[in-house]
């Protein structure tokens, strides 16, 4: 029976441990939860402003872009047109 007593008197104590813990535990919680609040919106910001930013160049590349292979097209073309006539002059004196 002093067994049992000795258990209870444990299990009693560490529960109430427990409960203590959990109530100054609290407060912390909710400051790390503000915390993260306030970081994911600094976050939001920053990606934000880095998005509007970033459209300019984004413009700016897609240009360069769209102008690089038209001129990739144009000397294609060229050299489509030069090989064409080239074996036509082949043909001609064959």
């Amino acid at each position: 029976m002093v067994l049992m007593d000795t258990l209870k008197k444990w299990l009693g104590t560490a529960k109430e441990q427990a409960g203590d813990l959990s109530e100054k535990a609290k407060p912390m919680v909710e400051k790390s939860k503000e915390a993260a609040a306030d970081a994911w919106v600094k976050t939001k910001d920053v990606a934000d402003d880095l998005s509007e930013k970033a459209k300019p160049m984004v413009e700016k590349g897609k240009e360069a872009a769209s102008d690089a292979w038209d001129k990739t097209k144009d000397a294609a073309g060229d050299m489509k047109d030069k090989s064409a006539s080239g074996s036509d002059d082949t043909a001609d004196e064959s």
